[in-house]
């Protein structure tokens, strides 16, 4: 069957004008094996020189609905930049485990702080252990931002950010645990803050 595709070519050609002026696109080629589909991308790509990512799907070895962007994405996605925080120079991690042989840990913290003239500017937490993911400590680094970098006021921003804590049987330990790692974590930064 022989299928006309100048019309579609067209479109496609306006739709990609629009994308590469900053408006988002995404095209989906759809249609019955045979007629003309990867044909046509390959077309578009050639008259306006950018590539085409393909992918695929079918019932036998796709069971995802994005399948077939799934497999377009290693591609497409080079590198993730993330700017560093200037005031992340004085970082700390702290791993606490229950043996020096177990890999993984019972809490962690990571921090960051910003300090001048003995008042938290700014301040950036998150916990690993205690969640079924990282978690950001966004209630302590509200409580700190604009107050004094004192033990007592990393103790209040720790039971604040754990104030809501549901641990399982077997892990309560961990409540008291997290917060007394996050005081000793910035007690530590504040002491680097402190040498010259």
């Amino acid at each position: 069957m022989l299928i006309e595709r100048s019309p579609f070519l067209a479109s496609l050609e306006g739709l990609l004008s629009e994308a590469l002026d900053g408006s988002g696109r995404l095209v989906f080629l759809g249609g019955e094996a045979g007629v003309g589909k990867t044909t046509l991308a390959a077309a578009l790509a050639d008259i306006a020189g950018v590539a085409v990512r393909r992918g695929s799907c079918d019932n036998v070895t796709t069971a995802e609905a994005l399948g077939p962007i799934l497999d377009a994405l290693p591609e497409l996605i080079t590198a993730v930049d993330l700017p560093p925080l200037a005031f992340a120079a004085r970082s700390r991690y702290r791993k606490v485990r229950d043996r020096a042989s177990y890999a993984f840990a019972l809490v962690s913290v990571a921090a960051a702080l910003d300090v001048a003239d003995g008042v938290v500017r700014d301040v950036r937490l998150a916990l690993g252990g205690v969640a079924h993911k990282p978690w950001r400590a966004w209630k302590a680094e509200a409580a700190l931002r604009g107050a004094p970098a004192t033990e007592e006021a990393f103790r209040r921003a720790a039971e604040a950010e754990l104030a809501d804590a549901q641990p399982l049987t077997g892990n309560a330990f961990k409540v008291p645990l997290a917060r007394n790692v996050i005081v000793r974590t910035l007690l530590d930064l504040m002491q680097e803050e402190a040498q010259p």
